[in-house]
């Protein structure tokens, strides 16, 4: 099932995302998150009128999410968002990626936005499947501009149209 984030979920949306942060070089971040972390930028991503989904297995547990906020700031790039989806390591593979950003660019359509842009730490030939499954194409290929575990990454860019 796909709906609507709470602010009850932060804290397993923590657990989630924590996994990223310490043993995985996807997300740049590199200190654990605590659940206020996470209510604070559903909340800020909620003012913004960006929507954040949560994916919940058959005993209701979450197993994943996927959320959109502002490309860049100035108001030209009202129209565009920047997504992302993470998983819990029990479910990736199973199609949970794919049924939240099939419900978040239905929601992110319905309020205007006409393109989608997805940075994705590279290589991750999974992430790259799941943004080229709906017709988002590689646009931009940035070489070691981050730095984590003492190893330069690369960073490329999808763009896709709703």
């Amino acid at each position: 099932m796909i709906r609507d984030v709470q602010l009850t979920d932060a804290e397993a949306i923590c657990d989630i995302y924590n996994y990223y942060i310490t043993e995985t070089v996807v997300t740049f971040e590199e200190k654990k998150l605590i659940a206020h972390d996470i209510k604070k930028r559903i909340l800020n991503l909620q003012l913004d009128n960006y929507p954040w989904l949560v994916a919940l297995n058959n005993d209701g547990q979450l197993i994943g999410y996927a959320y959109a906020a502002k490309w860049r700031e100035r108001h030209s790039f009202r129209y565009t968002a920047e997504i992302t989806v993470y998983l819990s390591t029990k479910s990736s593979g199973k199609g949970v990626g794919s049924k939240l950003y099939q419900a978040l660019f239905s929601t992110l359509k319905d309020r205007g936005i006409h393109r989608v842009i997805g940075g994705i730490t590279l290589p991750n030939p999974e992430s790259v499947a799941l943004h080229e499954k709906f017709s988002m194409t590689k646009v931009a290929h940035f070489n070691e501009v981050g730095l984590k575990f003492d190893r330069w990454l690369d960073v490329g860019f999808w763009q896709g149209s709703l």
